[in-house]
């Protein structure tokens, strides 16, 4: 089977450095020629809680020939339409695109590419681009071993294919098949809600944001936010990790406020190192995909109309720093959290 990970940033370094060194027939396509350069010639190094270097093949998109029979797509939604432009011609009737993207893209990907090529899925473990040729991975060894991908065909079923890529994902780390892809992809979403947005504006680490209380909190009234929204819309999220996300799901007296900020603090202390994706993107003073995760949230809240003032005010804050160049301060956005939690 020949397999392409679209999109070689942080996740994809990894994933494609696994696969390879199970003898897969994996390209790693990226558009920074730096990267697919140091990946030719020096291998993937794979630093952080693991510390390994594996040889893989990295090219860049105009160098795509022949059809892949498998795409881990990793792009960030803002680029789907030219990503979707290149890649087209590189498929036939049986190529399969595994979404791994961040946010809910299934829908808008099928009706461009087909329903019947695309598979979902998410990515359980947390990685930080450090620089051309190297990804560090921030999830603890075993936590990335033990819950590496949830996936899930479009409808549920268990098909032979989802068996397949199953199989073929266990090279990197334990991966779990979904009957519930929707409810799957919303709690991924709402961890990236809650721990990518807060890291995100305040220009931290996961576990900066676990170690100040309004932070945490904040996190969890941004899952809340989630939970609601996507209760209205008729969703039924699915576990994550083996987490019932309903804990998330705040009472109008906040009563179970403290035991879901207690939850919060355990359940991502092994993900304490991670610093989100769009963190880094402000970083490198280019676009977020805050549009496609707490923007998402607070779009489909008017539709149902429920109420999202937590994400509202995320957005505001990290487009401001979009616009700006800059990088979000600690202490100034807090302040803001602080006041709507007064």
């Amino acid at each position: 089977m020949k397999i392409a990970i679209m999109g070689a940033g942080s996740l994809g370094t990894i994933i494609g450095a696994y696969l390879s060194k199970r003898n897969e027939l994996v390209e790693l396509i990226d558009v920074n020629q730096a990267h697919v350069d140091v990946l030719n010639q020096s291998g993937a190094t794979i630093t952080g809680t693991i510390n390994e270097t594996i040889a893989v093949k990295a090219i860049t998109p105009d160098k795509m020939e022949g059809h892949y029979d498998l795409v881990l797509l990793l792009t960030k939604q803002m680029y789907n339409t030219e990503v979707l432009e290149n890649l087209e011609p590189h498929l036939d009737e049986d190529s399969i695109v595994l979404s791994l993207q961040n946010g809910v893209p299934e829908d808008s990907l099928a009706t461009v590419l087909g329903r019947k090529r695309i598979v979902g899925g998410s990515v359980e473990f947390g990685a930080t681009w450090v620089e051309p040729g190297v990804s560090e991975l921030t999830t603890a060894a075993e936590a990335f071993q033990a819950n590496a991908f949830q996936i899930g065909e479009l409808d549920g079923t268990t098909t032979e294919r989802i068996q397949q890529i199953k199989g073929i994902l266990e090279g990197v780390g334990n991966t779990t098949i979904s009957a519930n892809l929707i409810g799957t992809k919303w709690a991924k979403l709402l961890v990236n809600v809650a721990m990518s947005g807060m890291s995100a504006v305040l220009g931290c680490a996961y576990g900066d944001v676990l170690k100040n209380e309004i932070a945490v909190m904040s996190a969890v009234m941004l899952a809340d936010e989630t939970i609601k929204v996507g209760t209205a819309s008729g969703v039924e999220f699915d576990e994550l990790a083996g987490f019932n996300l309903n804990i998330f799901n705040i009472a109008t007296d906040k009563a179970n406020l403290p035991q879901a900020i207690g939850f919060t603090k355990k359940a991502f202390a092994p993900q304490a190192l991670l610093k989100a994706s769009m963190l880094q993107d402000l970083e490198k003073k280019q676009k977020t995909e805050i549009d496609y995760i707490n923007g998402f949230v607070s779009a489909k809240g008017k539709e149902v109309n429920i109420s999202t003032p937590f994400n509202d005010l995320l957005v505001r804050l990290v487009k401001k720093a979009e616009e700006e160049k800059t990088l979000p301060d600690f202490e100034e956005n807090l302040a803001y959290f602080e006041a709507l939690l007064s």
